[in-house]
Protein backbone atom coordinates (compact mmCIF):
# COMPACT_ATOMS: atom_id res chain seq x y z
CA UNK A 1 0.00 0.00 0.00
CA UNK A 2 1.61 3.60 -0.96
CA UNK A 3 2.19 5.63 1.80
CA UNK A 4 2.27 8.78 0.54
CA UNK A 5 0.99 12.03 2.39
CA UNK A 6 -1.46 14.66 1.61
CA UNK A 7 0.00 18.38 2.59
CA UNK A 8 -3.78 20.23 2.37
CA UNK A 9 -4.04 23.65 3.39
CA UNK A 10 -7.28 24.19 4.89
CA UNK A 11 -10.13 27.20 4.73
CA UNK A 12 -10.70 27.66 1.49
CA UNK A 13 -14.60 27.43 0.72
CA UNK A 14 -14.77 24.91 -2.48
CA UNK A 15 -16.61 26.10 -5.42
CA UNK A 16 -18.06 23.90 -8.28
CA UNK A 17 -19.36 19.90 -9.01
CA UNK A 18 -17.80 17.10 -8.55
CA UNK A 19 -18.88 13.44 -9.77
CA UNK A 20 -19.57 10.26 -7.43
CA UNK A 21 -17.79 7.14 -8.85
CA UNK A 22 -19.49 3.21 -8.81
CA UNK A 23 -19.48 2.07 -5.43
CA UNK A 24 -16.89 0.05 -3.72
CA UNK A 25 -19.18 -1.66 -1.51
CA UNK A 26 -21.53 -2.55 -4.60
CA UNK A 27 -18.77 -3.41 -6.78
CA UNK A 28 -16.82 -6.60 -4.64
CA UNK A 29 -19.59 -8.52 -4.63
CA UNK A 30 -20.57 -7.86 -8.35
CA UNK A 31 -16.92 -9.20 -9.23
CA UNK A 32 -17.41 -12.42 -7.23
CA UNK A 33 -20.66 -12.93 -8.91
CA UNK A 34 -19.80 -13.03 -12.13
CA UNK A 35 -17.80 -16.46 -11.27
CA UNK A 36 -21.08 -18.13 -11.59
CA UNK A 37 -21.58 -17.77 -14.94
CA UNK A 38 -19.17 -19.34 -17.60
CA UNK A 39 -18.56 -16.61 -20.53
CA UNK A 40 -18.01 -12.91 -19.95
CA UNK A 41 -19.74 -10.39 -18.00
CA UNK A 42 -19.30 -6.84 -18.50
CA UNK A 43 -19.70 -4.42 -15.24
CA UNK A 44 -19.41 -0.78 -16.28
CA UNK A 45 -18.52 2.39 -14.00
CA UNK A 46 -16.25 -0.45 -11.60
CA UNK A 47 -14.01 2.21 -9.86
CA UNK A 48 -10.13 1.80 -10.31
CA UNK A 49 -9.70 1.73 -6.78
CA UNK A 50 -6.78 -0.78 -4.91
CA UNK A 51 -9.71 -3.10 -3.05
CA UNK A 52 -11.31 -3.60 -6.54
CA UNK A 53 -7.73 -4.34 -7.99
CA UNK A 54 -7.21 -6.67 -4.96
CA UNK A 55 -10.33 -8.33 -5.80
CA UNK A 56 -9.30 -8.62 -9.38
CA UNK A 57 -6.10 -10.05 -8.74
CA UNK A 58 -8.04 -12.90 -6.89
CA UNK A 59 -10.29 -13.51 -9.67
CA UNK A 60 -7.57 -13.84 -12.26
CA UNK A 61 -6.05 -15.90 -9.68
CA UNK A 62 -9.12 -18.20 -9.66
CA UNK A 63 -8.53 -18.65 -13.67
CA UNK A 64 -10.71 -15.92 -14.43
CA UNK A 65 -9.76 -13.39 -17.49
CA UNK A 66 -10.23 -9.98 -16.38
CA UNK A 67 -9.64 -7.01 -18.74
CA UNK A 68 -10.72 -3.13 -19.10
CA UNK A 69 -11.97 -2.08 -22.15
CA UNK A 70 -12.58 1.57 -21.60
CA UNK A 71 -15.26 2.05 -18.71
CA UNK A 72 -15.83 -1.73 -18.71
CA UNK A 73 -14.93 -4.38 -17.17
CA UNK A 74 -15.33 -7.65 -18.93
CA UNK A 75 -14.65 -10.95 -16.69
CA UNK A 76 -14.55 -14.02 -18.24
CA UNK A 77 -15.02 -17.00 -15.90
CA UNK A 78 -15.37 -19.77 -18.08
CA UNK A 79 -12.24 -21.61 -17.09
CA UNK A 80 -12.18 -21.58 -13.31
CA UNK A 81 -8.83 -23.77 -12.62
CA UNK A 82 -8.68 -23.66 -9.05
CA UNK A 83 -10.74 -23.64 -5.62
CA UNK A 84 -8.45 -22.31 -3.20
CA UNK A 85 -6.78 -18.54 -2.44
CA UNK A 86 -3.92 -18.32 -0.42
CA UNK A 87 -2.95 -16.15 2.43
CA UNK A 88 -1.24 -13.01 0.67
CA UNK A 89 -4.22 -12.76 -1.72
CA UNK A 90 -6.54 -12.91 1.07
CA UNK A 91 -5.06 -10.83 3.46
CA UNK A 92 -5.19 -7.69 1.64
CA UNK A 93 -8.89 -6.92 1.88
CA UNK A 94 -11.92 -8.40 3.73
CA UNK A 95 -14.15 -8.62 0.83
CA UNK A 96 -12.11 -11.52 -0.83
CA UNK A 97 -14.29 -13.72 1.32
CA UNK A 98 -17.07 -12.88 -1.17
CA UNK A 99 -15.79 -15.55 -2.99
CA UNK A 100 -17.18 -18.36 -0.68
CA UNK A 101 -20.37 -18.47 -1.63
CA UNK A 102 -19.72 -18.49 -6.09
CA UNK A 103 -16.88 -20.78 -5.64
CA UNK A 104 -18.93 -22.88 -3.81
CA UNK A 105 -21.76 -22.98 -5.87
CA UNK A 106 -19.41 -23.34 -9.46
CA UNK A 107 -17.22 -25.66 -8.01
CA UNK A 108 -18.62 -27.72 -4.94
CA UNK A 109 -15.49 -26.77 -3.08
CA UNK A 110 -13.59 -23.65 -1.77
CA UNK A 111 -10.28 -22.82 0.22
CA UNK A 112 -9.68 -19.46 1.88
CA UNK A 113 -7.03 -17.89 4.85
CA UNK A 114 -9.01 -15.38 6.75
CA UNK A 115 -9.36 -12.42 5.07
CA UNK A 116 -7.52 -9.00 6.11
CA UNK A 117 -8.91 -5.81 5.76
CA UNK A 118 -9.30 -2.53 8.11
CA UNK A 119 -8.64 -2.62 11.66
CA UNK A 120 -12.55 -1.40 12.48
CA UNK A 121 -13.43 -3.62 14.95
CA UNK A 122 -14.19 -7.71 14.68
CA UNK A 123 -15.98 -8.63 11.89
CA UNK A 124 -16.66 -12.35 12.16
CA UNK A 125 -17.00 -14.94 9.31
CA UNK A 126 -19.87 -17.13 11.42
CA UNK A 127 -23.09 -15.83 9.54
CA UNK A 128 -21.70 -16.90 6.63
CA UNK A 129 -20.17 -19.97 7.41
CA UNK A 130 -23.31 -21.04 9.55
CA UNK A 131 -25.45 -19.98 6.55
CA UNK A 132 -23.45 -21.73 4.44
CA UNK A 133 -23.83 -25.03 6.87
CA UNK A 134 -27.65 -24.57 6.41
CA UNK A 135 -27.66 -25.35 2.54
CA UNK A 136 -25.51 -28.44 2.67
CA UNK A 137 -22.09 -26.96 3.11
CA UNK A 138 -19.48 -29.07 5.38
CA UNK A 139 -16.86 -26.51 7.06
CA UNK A 140 -13.51 -26.75 8.52
CA UNK A 141 -11.62 -24.17 10.37
CA UNK A 142 -7.96 -24.46 11.28
CA UNK A 143 -4.33 -22.71 10.69
CA UNK A 144 -6.17 -19.74 9.85
CA UNK A 145 -7.73 -21.07 6.86
CA UNK A 146 -11.45 -21.85 5.82
CA UNK A 147 -12.20 -25.15 4.07
CA UNK A 148 -15.22 -25.76 2.64
CA UNK A 149 -16.89 -28.43 0.28
CA UNK A 150 -20.73 -29.98 -0.60
CA UNK A 151 -22.00 -32.38 -2.40
CA UNK A 152 -24.90 -30.16 -3.61
CA UNK A 153 -26.51 -26.93 -2.30
CA UNK A 154 -30.01 -27.08 -1.02
CA UNK A 155 -32.49 -24.52 -0.37
CA UNK A 156 -33.38 -23.99 3.63
CA UNK A 157 -34.08 -21.41 5.98
CA UNK A 158 -31.32 -19.72 7.02
CA UNK A 159 -31.99 -16.93 10.06
CA UNK A 160 -29.12 -14.51 10.72
CA UNK A 161 -28.27 -13.37 14.27
CA UNK A 162 -27.35 -9.71 12.92
CA UNK A 163 -27.96 -8.74 9.59
CA UNK A 164 -24.70 -8.83 7.77
CA UNK A 165 -24.27 -7.66 4.41
CA UNK A 166 -20.83 -9.60 3.65
CA UNK A 167 -23.25 -13.11 4.96
CA UNK A 168 -26.32 -12.04 3.31
CA UNK A 169 -24.47 -10.92 -0.06
CA UNK A 170 -22.24 -14.69 0.24
CA UNK A 171 -25.77 -16.44 1.05
CA UNK A 172 -27.67 -14.69 -1.86
CA UNK A 173 -24.91 -16.15 -4.24
CA UNK A 174 -24.55 -19.42 -3.15
CA UNK A 175 -28.39 -20.03 -3.19
CA UNK A 176 -28.69 -19.21 -6.95
CA UNK A 177 -27.01 -22.11 -8.11
CA UNK A 178 -28.47 -24.47 -4.95
CA UNK A 179 -31.35 -27.20 -5.39
CA UNK A 180 -34.65 -25.68 -4.45
CA UNK A 181 -35.64 -22.84 -2.37
CA UNK A 182 -33.62 -20.54 0.22
CA UNK A 183 -35.04 -17.42 2.50
CA UNK A 184 -33.03 -15.59 4.23
CA UNK A 185 -33.69 -14.11 7.50
CA UNK A 186 -32.80 -10.97 8.86
CA UNK A 187 -31.16 -9.93 5.92
CA UNK A 188 -28.98 -6.70 5.52
CA UNK A 189 -30.76 -4.13 3.65
CA UNK A 190 -28.49 -1.84 1.89
CA UNK A 191 -28.60 -0.85 -1.81
CA UNK A 192 -25.68 -2.44 -2.13
CA UNK A 193 -28.04 -5.94 -2.13
CA UNK A 194 -30.37 -4.98 -4.32
CA UNK A 195 -27.86 -3.98 -7.08
CA UNK A 196 -26.27 -7.35 -6.47
CA UNK A 197 -29.69 -9.09 -7.29
CA UNK A 198 -30.80 -7.00 -9.71
CA UNK A 199 -27.34 -8.23 -11.57
CA UNK A 200 -28.09 -12.21 -10.63
CA UNK A 201 -31.27 -11.68 -12.11
CA UNK A 202 -30.00 -10.29 -15.38
CA UNK A 203 -27.73 -13.41 -14.90
CA UNK A 204 -30.89 -15.84 -14.79
CA UNK A 205 -31.59 -15.90 -11.19
CA UNK A 206 -34.65 -16.14 -9.53
CA UNK A 207 -33.69 -13.74 -6.15
CA UNK A 208 -36.55 -10.85 -4.68
CA UNK A 209 -36.80 -9.17 -1.30
CA UNK A 210 -33.68 -6.75 -1.53
CA UNK A 211 -33.60 -3.99 0.67
CA UNK A 212 -36.45 -6.09 2.42
CA UNK A 213 -35.58 -8.44 6.06
CA UNK A 214 -36.71 -11.73 4.03
CA UNK A 215 -35.28 -12.43 0.74
CA UNK A 216 -36.47 -15.06 -1.16
CA UNK A 217 -33.79 -17.06 -4.22
CA UNK A 218 -35.24 -19.82 -5.98
CA UNK A 219 -32.42 -21.59 -7.49
CA UNK A 220 -31.45 -22.33 -11.25
CA UNK A 221 -29.78 -24.70 -13.10
CA UNK A 222 -27.13 -22.41 -14.81
CA UNK A 223 -26.15 -18.74 -14.90
CA UNK A 224 -25.48 -16.90 -17.94
CA UNK A 225 -22.88 -13.34 -18.22
CA UNK A 226 -24.66 -10.13 -18.22
CA UNK A 227 -24.02 -6.91 -18.41
CA UNK A 228 -24.80 -4.44 -15.49
CA UNK A 229 -23.66 -0.63 -14.53
CA UNK A 230 -23.08 -0.76 -10.87
CA UNK A 231 -24.55 1.90 -8.78
CA UNK A 232 -22.94 5.56 -7.61
CA UNK A 233 -21.77 5.21 -4.09
CA UNK A 234 -23.01 6.76 -1.42
CA UNK A 235 -20.38 7.00 1.28
CA UNK A 236 -18.12 8.73 -1.37
CA UNK A 237 -21.32 11.15 -2.11
CA UNK A 238 -22.16 11.56 1.99
CA UNK A 239 -18.33 12.86 2.19
CA UNK A 240 -18.34 14.86 -0.63
CA UNK A 241 -21.71 17.13 0.98
CA UNK A 242 -19.88 17.20 4.06
CA UNK A 243 -16.82 18.86 2.87
CA UNK A 244 -18.80 21.56 0.69
CA UNK A 245 -20.58 21.72 4.31
CA UNK A 246 -17.73 21.95 6.35
CA UNK A 247 -15.39 24.58 3.85
CA UNK A 248 -18.64 26.71 3.64
CA UNK A 249 -18.81 26.05 0.35
CA UNK A 250 -21.23 25.84 -2.83
CA UNK A 251 -21.15 22.38 -4.51
CA UNK A 252 -22.95 19.86 -6.38
CA UNK A 253 -22.64 16.68 -6.06
CA UNK A 254 -23.70 14.52 -9.04
CA UNK A 255 -24.46 11.28 -9.89
CA UNK A 256 -25.79 10.18 -6.49
CA UNK A 257 -29.20 8.13 -5.75
CA UNK A 258 -30.94 10.30 -2.96
CA UNK A 259 -32.38 7.73 -1.49
CA UNK A 260 -29.43 6.05 -0.19
CA UNK A 261 -28.21 9.34 1.24
CA UNK A 262 -31.25 10.00 3.13
CA UNK A 263 -29.91 9.59 6.62
CA UNK A 264 -27.13 11.32 5.94
CA UNK A 265 -28.83 14.53 4.72
CA UNK A 266 -31.56 15.17 7.34
CA UNK A 267 -28.70 14.61 9.70
CA UNK A 268 -26.74 17.33 8.14
CA UNK A 269 -30.09 19.17 7.63
CA UNK A 270 -30.29 19.00 11.47
CA UNK A 271 -27.35 20.26 12.19
CA UNK A 272 -28.00 24.02 10.01
CA UNK A 273 -26.68 22.66 6.63
CA UNK A 274 -28.22 23.71 3.67
CA UNK A 275 -28.68 21.16 1.13
CA UNK A 276 -31.09 20.65 -2.14
CA UNK A 277 -31.98 17.50 -3.22
CA UNK A 278 -32.35 17.01 -7.10
CA UNK A 279 -33.06 13.58 -8.63
CA UNK A 280 -29.47 12.31 -9.12
CA UNK A 281 -27.61 15.46 -7.35
CA UNK A 282 -27.53 17.50 -4.11
CA UNK A 283 -26.45 20.81 -4.24
CA UNK A 284 -24.21 22.21 -1.07
CA UNK A 285 -24.83 26.21 0.14
CA UNK A 286 -22.58 27.94 3.02
CA UNK A 287 -24.65 27.57 5.94
CA UNK A 288 -22.74 29.21 8.49
CA UNK A 289 -21.63 27.49 12.04
CA UNK A 290 -23.07 23.79 12.10
CA UNK A 291 -25.42 23.06 15.63
CA UNK A 292 -24.61 20.37 17.84
CA UNK A 293 -26.45 16.41 17.39
CA UNK A 294 -27.01 13.13 18.63
CA UNK A 295 -26.18 10.76 16.00
CA UNK A 296 -26.43 6.92 16.47
CA UNK A 297 -24.91 4.30 13.92
CA UNK A 298 -27.30 1.62 12.76
CA UNK A 299 -27.65 -1.17 9.86
CA UNK A 300 -29.50 0.37 6.60
CA UNK A 301 -31.50 2.17 6.45
CA UNK A 302 -30.25 3.88 9.88
CA UNK A 303 -27.00 5.99 8.96
CA UNK A 304 -24.38 4.33 8.13
CA UNK A 305 -21.24 3.50 10.17
CA UNK A 306 -19.12 4.17 7.49
CA UNK A 307 -19.97 8.07 7.77
CA UNK A 308 -19.76 8.27 11.44
CA UNK A 309 -15.89 9.34 11.27
CA UNK A 310 -16.90 12.26 8.75
CA UNK A 311 -19.72 13.16 10.59
CA UNK A 312 -17.34 13.83 14.29
CA UNK A 313 -14.67 15.82 11.92
CA UNK A 314 -17.52 17.86 10.96
CA UNK A 315 -19.23 18.53 14.45
CA UNK A 316 -16.09 18.69 16.16
CA UNK A 317 -15.97 22.70 14.83
CA UNK A 318 -19.94 22.80 15.46
CA UNK A 319 -21.33 24.99 17.98
CA UNK A 320 -22.53 22.88 21.86
CA UNK A 321 -22.00 19.13 22.71
CA UNK A 322 -22.64 16.32 20.62
CA UNK A 323 -23.34 12.81 21.53
CA UNK A 324 -22.09 9.93 18.93
CA UNK A 325 -23.22 6.43 19.67
CA UNK A 326 -21.40 3.67 17.47
CA UNK A 327 -23.40 0.30 17.78
CA UNK A 328 -21.69 -1.13 14.58
CA UNK A 329 -17.83 -2.08 15.17
CA UNK A 330 -17.00 -1.80 18.49
CA UNK A 331 -12.90 -0.13 17.25
CA UNK A 332 -14.47 3.05 15.02
CA UNK A 333 -13.10 5.64 16.98
CA UNK A 334 -9.45 5.24 16.27
CA UNK A 335 -9.33 8.90 14.40
CA UNK A 336 -10.13 10.55 17.48
CA UNK A 337 -6.80 10.75 18.39
CA UNK A 338 -5.53 11.91 15.42
CA UNK A 339 -8.97 14.91 15.63
CA UNK A 340 -7.41 16.20 19.03
CA UNK A 341 -3.96 16.94 17.34
CA UNK A 342 -5.87 19.35 15.67
CA UNK A 343 -7.90 21.06 18.57
CA UNK A 344 -10.70 18.52 18.75
CA UNK A 345 -12.45 18.12 22.33
CA UNK A 346 -14.02 14.49 21.90
CA UNK A 347 -13.89 12.50 25.00
CA UNK A 348 -14.84 8.85 24.62
CA UNK A 349 -16.77 6.43 26.94
CA UNK A 350 -16.56 2.88 25.57
CA UNK A 351 -19.20 3.32 22.35
CA UNK A 352 -20.23 6.59 22.89
CA UNK A 353 -18.11 9.90 22.31
CA UNK A 354 -18.52 13.30 23.32
CA UNK A 355 -17.57 15.75 20.93
CA UNK A 356 -17.45 20.01 22.80
CA UNK A 357 -17.40 21.90 19.13
CA UNK A 358 -14.53 23.70 18.75
CA UNK A 359 -14.51 27.13 17.25
CA UNK A 360 -12.07 26.30 14.69
CA UNK A 361 -10.12 22.88 13.61
CA UNK A 362 -6.26 23.72 13.61
CA UNK A 363 -3.82 22.23 11.34
CA UNK A 364 -1.16 19.35 12.57
CA UNK A 365 0.48 16.24 11.37
CA UNK A 366 -2.14 13.27 11.52
CA UNK A 367 -2.03 9.75 9.69
CA UNK A 368 -5.10 7.39 8.85
CA UNK A 369 -5.33 4.58 10.65
CA UNK A 370 -8.14 3.13 8.04
CA UNK A 371 -10.20 4.13 5.12
CA UNK A 372 -13.08 6.13 6.91
CA UNK A 373 -10.46 7.56 9.54
CA UNK A 374 -8.42 8.83 6.77
CA UNK A 375 -11.78 11.16 5.15
CA UNK A 376 -12.75 12.50 8.61
CA UNK A 377 -8.84 13.82 8.49
CA UNK A 378 -9.19 14.59 4.87
CA UNK A 379 -12.26 16.68 5.83
CA UNK A 380 -11.00 18.54 8.98
CA UNK A 381 -8.15 19.32 7.35
CA UNK A 382 -10.21 21.05 4.45
CA UNK A 383 -11.68 22.75 7.54
CA UNK A 384 -8.73 23.71 9.73
CA UNK A 385 -7.46 27.33 9.12
CA UNK A 386 -3.92 26.35 8.19
CA UNK A 387 -1.65 23.78 6.49
CA UNK A 388 -2.62 19.98 7.37
CA UNK A 389 -0.06 16.76 6.77
CA UNK A 390 -1.91 13.81 6.30
CA UNK A 391 0.07 10.59 6.90
CA UNK A 392 -0.86 7.02 4.86
CA UNK A 393 -3.51 8.05 2.28
CA UNK A 394 -2.99 4.54 1.07
CA UNK A 395 -5.81 3.52 3.24
CA UNK A 396 -8.11 6.52 1.36
CA UNK A 397 -7.12 5.08 -1.70
CA UNK A 398 -9.15 1.96 -1.07
CA UNK A 399 -12.60 3.83 -1.22
CA UNK A 400 -11.99 7.27 -2.93
CA UNK A 401 -11.39 7.18 -6.92
CA UNK A 402 -9.20 10.14 -8.00
CA UNK A 403 -9.61 12.48 -5.26
CA UNK A 404 -7.00 14.96 -5.76
CA UNK A 405 -8.41 15.59 -9.05
CA UNK A 406 -12.05 15.95 -8.24
CA UNK A 407 -10.67 18.39 -5.08
CA UNK A 408 -8.65 20.18 -7.19
CA UNK A 409 -11.57 20.79 -9.76
CA UNK A 410 -13.11 22.27 -6.75
CA UNK A 411 -10.51 24.68 -5.67
CA UNK A 412 -9.01 22.72 -2.73
CA UNK A 413 -5.34 23.42 -2.18
CA UNK A 414 -3.93 20.01 -1.52
CA UNK A 415 -0.37 18.47 -2.93
CA UNK A 416 0.02 14.86 -2.56
CA UNK A 417 3.62 13.30 -1.91
CA UNK A 418 4.78 9.96 -2.72
CA UNK A 419 6.67 8.11 -0.49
Amino acid sequence: MAMDRYVITGGQPLEGSIRVSGAKNASLPLLAAALLAEGTSVLLDIPHLADVRNMLDVLEHLGCRVNWQDEALLINASSLRDWSVDEELMRRMRASNLILGPVLARHGRVKIAMPGGCAIGSRPMDQHLKGLAELGVKVKEKHGYIEAWTEELKGEHVYLDVPSVGATENLMMAAALARGTTLIHNAAREPEIVDLQNFLNKMGAKVRGAGLDVLRIEGVETLHPAEHAVIPDRIEAGTHIMAGVITQGDILVQNVIPEHLEPVVAKLRQAGARLEVYDDAVRVRPCGRLKAIDLKTMPYPGFPTDMQPQFMALLASAEGTSVITETIFENRFQHVDELRRMGARIRVEGRTAVVHGAETLEGAFVEATDLRAGAALFLAALGAGEATVLEKVGHIDRGYENLEEKYRGLGARLRRVRA
